[in-house]
């Protein structure tokens, strides 16, 4: 398995911040997992693992860390990671609807990038995204892998106001809004569940390094499953997703 150069930071008196090479790609976010797994078995309790992106934030709110022993002994567990080992990661499959009534900036968006709406919708259904991030908003899934064809910048003026499961667009990304919020992504759907449920244990399904995938619903089909989330039957679509 690759091995990457890391950095150890601290970050204030309970954690750790592990930094690999600035890339946003599969290799770095697998091997931040596998280094993850090996960490939940070699440390003690009282510890959260935090992945995203090309970091992992160790934290322990419980002692404050010796930062010399410590971040050594990270450095020597890291050196003795050894092969791949299986992490289990999931896809999930969720609903959207693409009406021009919740994707506000569709058409400004598939004329841009010179598609039709449908083709559009095609090709944002054809991926399955990996959640790099979750953050922002609780639930708010930072999603890469989103084809290069259907890159476009942030909105130069940001919405006071987008609505709860909006669909956007973002540079290299894609993303839901889990809630009601400010926001500056090109709005091309509505997601009709609720991502994020403090009643729920966990309060949120997905997890850094799952896939998602988007399928395309009707308006009809959108009004049934916002019915069937708010009531608490509706259950993504999910299998093992084997990296």
């Amino acid at each position: 398995m690759k091995k990457y150069p890391i950095t150890i930071k601290p970050f204030g008196l309970h954690a750790a911040l592990i930094a690999w090479p600035d890339q946003v790609n599969e290799g770095v976010l697998e091997d931040i997992l596998q280094f993850k797994h090996f960490l939940m078995d070699a440390l003690e309790d009282g510890w959260e693992l935090i992945p995203a992106y090309n970091s992992l934030t160790l934290v322990n709110t419980c002692i404050p860390i010796d930062e010399n022993k410590f971040h050594g002994q990270l450095l020597t567990w890291y050196k003795q990671l050894g092969p791949k080992q299986a992490v289990q990661r999931y896809q999930w499959t969720l609903p959207v609807c693409y009406d021009s009534e919740f994707g506000h900036d569709i058409q400004e968006v598939a004329s841009t990038l010179t598609f039709s709406v449908d083709e559009l919708i095609t090709k944002h259904t054809a991926t399955a995204y990996t959640v790099y991030g979750i953050g922002f908003l609780p639930g708010f899934m930072y999603l890469g892998g989103l084809p290069k064809d259907l890159e476009i910048p942030r909105k130069q003026t940001p919405r006071l106001h987008v609505d709860k499961g909006s669909v956007g667009l973002a540079g290299k990304q894609t993303g839901i809004y889990p809630q009601d919020s400010p926001g500056g992504w090109n709005i091309i759907g509505r997601c009709p569940i609720p991502l994020f449920n403090t009643k729920a244990s966990p309060p949120f399904f997905a997890s850094i390094g799952d896939k998602i995938r988007f399928k395309a619903v009707s308006k009809a089909e959108y009004d049934l499953h916002k019915i069937e989330g708010e009531v608490g039957i509706y259950q993504p679509e999910k299998k093992l997703w084997n990296a």
